[in-house]
């Protein structure tokens, strides 16, 4: 089993700031992709940050410009920097990461999700 576990949801007021993280463990080979994604009441799920094990990032359109993504490779660790926050901004947010195995069969994990609150 590969499991993720989240940290560092609340509540914040507009154009206040979170740090997001979650750590992998398990029996892992290698991580190829790391991801936030979020959801809102009534909403899909989408993508908001990802980071591919080459550095790699992308980001909505939505956040871009106030979400940062960045990982430690040695802690198997992502987080979600997230800063202007806005009340649109309020989802639960889940991690997802996919890579291989060690005994080498693919792995897609989510975290159980964490609660952020944007809100006066």
């Amino acid at each position: 089993q590969v499991q993720l576990v989240e940290s560092g949801g609340g509540l914040v007021q507009p154009g206040g700031s979170l740090r997001l993280s979650c750590a992998a463990s398990g029996s892992i080979l290698s991580i190829n992709v790391m991801a936030w994604y979020r959801q809102a009441p009534g909403s899909q799920r989408e993508l908001v940050a990802g980071i591919t094990s080459g550095g790699t990032t992308n980001f909505a359109d939505s956040v871009k410009g106030r979400f940062t993504i960045s990982r430690d490779d040695a802690k198997n660790t992502v987080y979600l920097q997230m800063n202007s926050l806005r009340p649109e901004d309020t989802a639960v947010y889940y991690c997802n990461a996919v890579g291989i195995r060690s005994g080498g069969s693919y792995f897609r994990s989510w975290g159980q999700g964490t609660q952020v609150t944007v809100s006066s």
